[in-house]
């Protein structure tokens, strides 16, 4: 019997998902066959639009290895699970003759624990307030949250809280969840033959597709103990984004409050003397937080050195004795141990870890005015623990939209520790990287308008001419508008000065609801602006007339204070590079790009990509973040755009009207047909 063919593949399983064969599809599938065949490592740019999910599973099915697929969002990871990989399995079964079994699986977090929702929450003084699971009608939300909790654990299979719809707040599920350090064991647990998160691994160790996430993918590299079923094939979707999960899984913090936490915990689990050391040691470590100005340190002071050492012995004494001291009057002890063990622990970590010192990690204070100040670490690079991590042992593909940066993959594979291709030596991992393009017709498609007209943005200055140029895009636009702004404080200035401006244009601001129900309404009404930060950048899909405008008020460089970044731009400099060009305006370009790709969702849509910072079209580095956006056709000149976007105003208002004339004529013309059969049955 023949071996199908990859196109044969392909086709089978894009016909299943009611897609549209692409050519660039079809060069991602045959790029990811050859890595995959080869053992090789593979960077693909798959343009929105390309169906990059099946030109990784087809192959990856095909191949008939355990493959993991790791990616950032949870709409993406949904996606896979509930809609792409049973249709493409359903599809590929008769050709294949095998059916692949696949399995999520993520952090133990994030599934509903039995013996919280059972035995509640160890509680040390302080922590709660009462038991919500108590009142037998609770009013309160964090009551009524728990109660449906308590409700869904009956009904659900997985135990996943992605599965909870809608949603409860962090702070109830946090009252059913466990951390991995906090878990007790299946073997010593009373429900842990029926744990969820348990049942997860085990499926997961049977199938053939593990589709993950970003942090547990850098969990299971960092932290030594493997947590994901030994695998021959890494895919990595949405990888652009995989540099910043794996330093946020690599960060340390340390705050007063969770030092004081870990002292309550541990309180009456060790003797007096070992209590009393970790008392102090806390006390100590907050006297000095009181005084901490936000910023990095480059070299830790004195004071806080030793209130470090003072805290990790304490913990590391603390640790040794919680099994020694038994106390009869602690109910549910194994997890109350086990839950001050995790905390005493994390600090012991994180105090030892900036005590020591390290030319690799950058430490700052930070201070926030609802919380207090806190003390962090994270690492100056991961890009030599991906390298060593990552890439060993297995074929490795990363994909996204967004992975050429400047006109090539190098900036992307730096960060991912790999050397510019093509010039990787033996110890050094091989890798190509293949951009497949896009299926739309950017220069047909967008415009791209550099306001060079507009003053230098100057940092928090005034810029009341940028507020101008906005207002009459967004008269010329009709509303329609995604405002991407480089910080929450100007997102808000701008949304309460247009708000008095243009009254007729709603607009939408980040935090006020919660980012679902803001898109949702956004994407509801066409005349809706949606101005936001970060997260808008890169989490918005909003096809069709609804989003006509993109405006980005200024190149979204990091804050020169941000102390890690400013660390990384200061290490290149000193090893000879372009500190600016290696962090910041990299940085930025990615960023850039995701918010273009906010435009054009769909083989119809139009409309204009608005960059209100002259620099884009008056600096040197501006060329390079140029070729990191779609090729929209481009220009300078106000009065051209303005002219656009009211002439696509004006289609898409022509387009609404005649959709909404023909919903109004539907139920007469059906009436002009006469009765349905099911109407002719009931007369007769």
């Amino acid at each position: 019997m023949t071996k199908p063919s990859l196109p044969e593949l392909l086709h089978a399983a894009v016909t299943a998902v009611g897609g549209t064969e692409r050519p660039g599809q079809m060069t991602m599938a045959e790029a990811v066959a050859e890595a995959i065949d080869d053992g090789s490592h593979l960077l693909v740019q798959a343009g929105t639009g390309t169906g990059k999910s099946l030109g990784y599973l087809v192959p990856a099915l095909a191949h008939g290895e355990r493959v993991v697929v790791a990616t950032a969002t949870l709409a993406l990871q949904r996606q896979l699970v509930e809609r792409d990989l049973p249709r493409t399995v359903d599809a590929l079964h008769p050709v294949l003759r095998r059916r692949p079994e696949f399995a999520m699986l993520k952090g133990r977090s994030n599934y509903l624990c039995l013996h919280r929702l059972h035995e509640g929450v160890p509680q040390d003084e302080g922590d709660s307030l009462f038991d919500p699971f108590e009142a037998a009608a609770p009013t309160s939300k964090l009551g009524q949250d728990l109660l449906r909790l308590r409700e869904w654990s009956d009904e659900t299979e997985t135990g996943d809280r992605d599965g909870l719809t809608p949603g409860v707040s962090d702070r109830a599920w946090a009252q059913v969840s466990v951390s991995s350090r906090e878990c007790l064991g299946a073997s010593k647990c009373a429900y842990g033959a029926e744990c969820f998160a348990e049942m997860a691994r085990e499926r997961a160790k049977l199938a053939e597709v593990i589709v993950t996430n970003h942090a547990l993918l850098a969990i299971d590299a960092i932290e030594g103990a493997p947590v994901l079923p030994q695998h021959e094939v890494l895919i990595v979707d949405e990888a652009h984004e995989l540099v910043s999960r794996v330093t946020g899984v690599a960060t340390g913090e340390l705050t007063p409050g969770q030092v004081n936490r870990a002292v309550r915990r541990a309180a009456k689990l060790v003797n007096e003397k070992a209590a009393d050391q970790l008392q102090t040691a806390a006390e100590g470590f907050e006297r000095v937080m009181e005084l901490a100005l936000p910023g990095r340190l480059e070299e830790v002071p004195e004071d806080l050195g030793y209130a470090l050492m003072a805290l990790r012995d304490a913990a590391r004494t603390v640790i040794s004795g919680i099994g020694a001291t038994r106390d009869k009057s602690v109910q549910d002890e194994d997890a109350v141990r086990k839950q001050a063990l995790a905390s005493v622990e994390s600090v012991h970590d994180v105090a030892e870890r900036i005590a020591n010192g390290s030319e690799w990690d950058v430490v700052w204070y930070e201070r926030h005015d609802r919380f207090g100040a806190s003390l962090r670490v994270a690492p100056m690079s991961v890009s030599g623990l991906l390298r060593e991590k990552l890439f060993t042992d297995r074929s490795v593909v990363l994909t996204s939209a967004t992975l050429k940066l400047g006109g090539d993959f190098n900036g992307v594979g730096a960060s991912l520790g790999l050397a510019p291709e093509g010039t990787a030596g033996d110890d050094l991992p091989q890798w190509k990287g293949v951009d497949v393009g896009s299926p739309f017709d950017y220069p047909k498609q967008g415009i791209l308008y550099v306001a060079k007209h507009l003053a230098r943005p100057a940092r928090d200055g005034d810029r009341g001419d940028m507020l101008d140029e906005l207002t009459e895009l967004i008269q010329a636009a009709g509303g329609r508008t995604l405002g991407l702004f480089s910080s929450m404080r100007a997102a808000q200035l701008a949304a309460e000065e247009l708000r008095s401006r243009i009254p007729e244009f709603p607009i939408l601001l980040q935090g006020e609801e919660t980012l679902g129900e803001l898109i949702k309404n956004f994407a509801a009404d066409p005349k809706t602006c949606l101005f936001g930060t970060l997260s808008l950048w890169q989490g918005v899909d909003v096809p069709g007339a609804s989003c006509q405008l993109v405006v980005m008020d200024k190149i979204p460089f990091p804050r020169p204070d941000d102390p890690l970044m400013s660390a990384r731009q200061k290490a290149v400099e000193d090893a000879g590079g372009n500190g600016f060009m290696a962090v910041a305006a990299t940085h930025a370009a990615l960023l850039m790009a995701q918010g273009a790709g906010r435009l054009v969702r769909a083989t119809g849509d139009r409309g204009v990509v608005a960059v209100l910072d002259q620099r884009l079209a008056t600096a040197r580095y501006g060329s390079y973040l140029k070729s990191s956006l779609p090729n929209f056709w481009s220009t300078t000149d106000p009065n051209v755009v303005r002219r656009s976007l009211a002439a696509i105003d004006a289609t898409a208002k022509q387009a609404e009207a005649e959709s909404s004339k023909e919903a109004e004529e539907a139920p007469e013309t059906e009436a002009a047909k006469g009765p349905s059969e099911t109407e002719s049955a009931e007369e007769a």
